[in-house]
């Protein structure tokens, strides 16, 4: 069955997420805010969930179109075939959101939407009634500027949860978001990296599965495997041609923390996601750190000074990275902060910056690449 696919994305990351996309061999994509758009069929949905990095869910496209009365959204709701994705004991879930739209009312929006399914799957089964005690189908109601996006969830809990981070630290960073800083740096496994701020170690894990060509969902499940319209025989061939891919390629990564205990559950899932024999993970102040390598890459989301008080230790640790920058001076430094006066502190302007968000904190990643650092 082909279908029109939505990966989507958070803000800033929709362009990281086309490029794996391409990788992947898939053409046509549109990109808009949030969500990249193409084709493919069950092996793609199995294919997309399995290798994305940057992607926080699939979907499945069933409808677009403009609606500005409760009419209009319960008819174009209507005309489509569910019957033709969800069998006749399928749960039927439908979520919501409403932006700049005449339907603002997202609960209405949601009442009308299951009601115009249920009427098209009783066409379709000729029933009144259905049990939806089947395997679920999460359907979305989407509504921008009167323009109604329909979709199903392929993915269930969404891509980040790689199942290798039971634990995490007092702020953790999304793996999605993380894997997205390793491929803006375009570290390939080659040099050193090293993350001096690695709290529960999601940048450096995220970089191992990237360098070993490790797919990110390839230990967990997700929701549209139980439908009776996916094929196991597909999932088992993405997660076999997953693991045959695996390289061998020989990887350094460091990972520093102040703090031994989240230390503990960074080298905890380092193991769980397979990579720990990759990574070194060591208990250090930042104001300790020395190095004599000549080359490598610093990837980090180091602490933002939120906290009442901290701003002046803040500065000072700010300091510190652009005295090291300068001093190694083959190094490239990537941070990701939502302190506005971090290139003041840092010393220097970045080469690149990328407005980013870590959860709903605006943040910016400062990149730093030219070898001349004068």
């Amino acid at each position: 069955m082909d279908f029109s696919l939505i990966a989507t994305s958070t803000f800033g990351i929709e362009a990281i997420t086309a490029k794996e996309l391409k990788e992947l061999g898939y053409e046509d994509l549109t990109i808009e805010n949030g969500k990249v758009t193409f084709e493919g069929d069950e092996m793609d949905v199995a294919i997309c969930n399995t290798w994305l990095r940057t992607a926080d869910r699939v979907l499945i496209k069933m409808a677009e179109f403009k609606a500005e009365s409760f009419e209009e959204l319960f008819q174009g709701t209507l005309n489509v075939d569910w019957g033709n994705l969800i069998p006749k004991d399928g749960k039927m879930h439908v979520t919501g959101k409403s932006i700049k739209s005449t339907l603002h009312s997202v609960p209405d929006c949601q009442s009308i939407v299951k009601k115009a399914v249920v009427e098209s799957m009783k066409r379709k089964y000729n029933t009144d009634w259905f049990n939806e005690d089947g395997p679920v189908y999460k359907i979305e109601v989407a509504i921008l500027k009167d323009i109604v996006t329909l979709t199903i969830d392929t993915t269930g809990p969404g891509l980040h949860k790689r199942g290798y981070r039971a634990l995490a630290g007092v702020a953790p960073l999304k793996e999605t978001l993380a894997a997205s800083l390793v491929l803006i740096s375009k570290w390939n496994g080659e040099n050193l990296l090293m993350d001096p701020f690695c709290g529960s170690g999601t940048i450096a894990i995220e970089a191992a599965l990237i360098a070993k060509n490790m797919a990110p969902g390839i230990n967990r499940r997700f929701v549209c495997e139980e439908w009776p319209t996916m094929d196991k025989d597909i999932w088992d061939q993405v997660r076999d041609g997953a693991r045959n891919t695996i390289n061998d390629k020989e990887v350094q990564i460091l990972g520093y923390d102040i703090d031994g205990g989240i230390l503990r559950v960074a080298r905890d899932n380092a193991r769980k996601a397979g990579v720990d024999e990759y990574i070194s993970f060591q208990q250090m102040d930042y104001n300790d750190f020395t190095t004599k390598k000549s080359y490598g890459f610093v990837i980090s989301n180091p602490p933002y000074g939120e906290r009442i008080g901290e701003e002046r230790e803040i500065q000072e640790l700010y300091k510190k990275l652009g005295f090291d920058y300068k001093k190694l001076n083959n190094w490239k430094f990537f941070v990701l902060t939502s302190y506005d006066r971090f290139e003041s502190y840092f010393g220097k302007k970045a080469d690149k910056n990328r407005k980013l968000y870590n959860g709903k904190i605006q943040c910016y990643y400062y990149q730093y690449l030219q070898l001349d650092k004068q």
